[in-house]
């Protein structure tokens, strides 16, 4: 689902035709978005048989808090008809290297009815297309492979899914009467590109988001003075990529262009930069801890059981 995805800089169409061969259908919701965008011709440029679009409107008084994303997710997913629901957003992409375990793990567990979710790994990247964050915050792994069951719903702003039994369809940030799903891991990474934008469109799409969850009155606010690009800090600090991207993103990796505007030194920051969470010396304390001491990760957002 999305909504402004490509003038928001989304890798959308990679999203789709990363996952595309092992899929026997793919339904994507369309938000209306503003005159100036390309999304839903470049879906259909796409030119998949197995591709479903799904035109809609979004409500964010109806649906605040960013929840209209799990709203919107649910719309794309109660179009579908499979046994397992592969859900993507519009900036993760899979490598062509975990087709065939992603593929395998789902006929493994399709008649295991324990299992009601499959888990990813994640790789974060940051700023451009060599490096990514490994800090405490930044979650590890996430659902993105369900059952297709009517009480399974994407949950809070559509970061994850809980079993709801009766849900009225309306308040997704409930906690009472909702259940995490039982999940196994799949040995497979989702590389998540959402951090990788020019720097001023990194700031658009970060306000575009921040409407969704408060109001466009208050995020005028909220963002009245910040520069108009967004500054990733210093980028030796974070964490070197060595490997491949999907083949899919070759052409949409060939247009990066804003090197110059990124910041490759380790220590050198601007004195009035916005502090991400990485930035600040608790996540730094439990980010030393997690990979010098503990070797594991402390607590963080765990929206699932883990099955073994």
């Amino acid at each position: 689902m999305a909504k402004n995805a490509s003038k928001l800089y989304y890798p959308m169409k990679e999203a789709i035709l990363s996952i595309l061969p092992i899929v026997d259908e793919f339904v994507v919701a369309i938000g209306k978005g503003d005159e100036d965008d390309t999304t839903l011709e470049e879906i259909r440029s796409i030119d998949s048989p197995k591709i479903k679009i799904v035109e809609t409107v979004w409500d964010i008084k109806k649906y605040p808090r960013g929840t209209e994303n799990a709203h919107q997710t649910d719309i794309a997913k109660s179009h579908c008809t499979g046994d397992w629901l592969f859900y993507l957003q519009a900036d993760e992409v899979v490598h062509e290297k975990y087709l065939p375990t992603i593929k395998a793990h789902c006929e493994k567990y399709l008649n295991d009815k324990n299992i009601e979710a499959l888990l990813f790994n994640y790789l974060h990247f940051w700023g451009d297309y060599e490096h990514h964050r490994v800090d405490h915050g930044w979650y590890k792994k996430e659902i993105r492979i369900v059952r297709n069951n009517p009480e399974i719903h994407s949950w809070e702003s559509a970061q994850s899914f809980r079993r709801i039994p009766n849900f009225d369809g309306k308040d997704y940030r409930q906690q009472e009467g909702t259940f995490k799903l039982k999940a196994a891991v799949i040995p497979a990474y989702v590389y998540h590109y959402g951090w990788v934008r020019p720097p001023r469109l990194m700031q658009t799409k970060k306000k575009a988001l921040h409407v969704i969850h408060v109001g466009e009155k208050q995020a005028d606010k909220n963002f009245e003075g910040r520069k108009a690009q967004f500054d990733y800090g210093p980028l030796g600090r974070a964490e070197k990529f060595d490997g491949t991207h999907p083949e899919v993103m070759k052409d949409w990796i060939a247009k990066f262009d804003w090197a110059e505007e990124l910041n490759y030194s380790k220590n050198e920051i601007t004195p009035d930069r916005e502090k991400f969470k990485h930035d600040k010396l608790k996540y730094q304390v439990l980010t030393f801890l997690e990979q010098k001491v503990f070797k594991k990760e402390l607590g963080g957002f765990k929206n699932f059981i883990l099955v073994k």
